[in-house]
């Protein structure tokens, strides 16, 4: 099946600009419906709002950190598309227990900064399909 690049992806991170290299990435892979929040909590308020074809979400953010954002995206109950949502974790960090901690909370991938066009091409592949 082919990946819909027309699909709303969500970004987020607490930092500005990395919010703004990841939203030009994606937009040089083809997706332009792109969201962006600049915590957990925000994330979730639009997820709740909108229909999301992938996340993309910072690990260490404040208040709420990424792995605790697909925590409970992941324990939402009656509603599909936000507890199955395609959800990948980026961190500057690539220590083994960090990665089972998001892949125990249900993560679909993982992007160790820094990464190009061409690593969230692979890492989004893997988890939609190609394209």
């Amino acid at each position: 099946m082919a990946v819909d690049k027309n699909m709303n992806v969500l970004v987020v991170d607490d930092y500005q600009t990395m919010i703004r290299i990841i939203k030009n990435l994606l937009k040089q892979l083809g997706f332009n419906n792109i969201d962006e929040a600049t915590d957990g909590n925000a994330a979730y308020d639009l997820l709740q709002h909108k229909k999301y074809g992938l996340v993309i979400s910072d690990w260490n953010m404040e208040p709420m950190s990424g792995l605790d954002l697909l925590k409970k995206v992941r324990a939402t109950q009656g509603n599909d598309n936000i507890s199955k949502v395609p959800f990948i974790m980026v961190t500057a960090e690539s220590k083994t227990e960090n990665v089972i901690a998001a892949k125990q909370a249900g993560v679909n991938n993982y992007i160790v900064k820094p990464f190009n066009a061409e690593t969230l091409k692979t890492k989004i592949s893997a988890v939609l399909g190609e394209f």
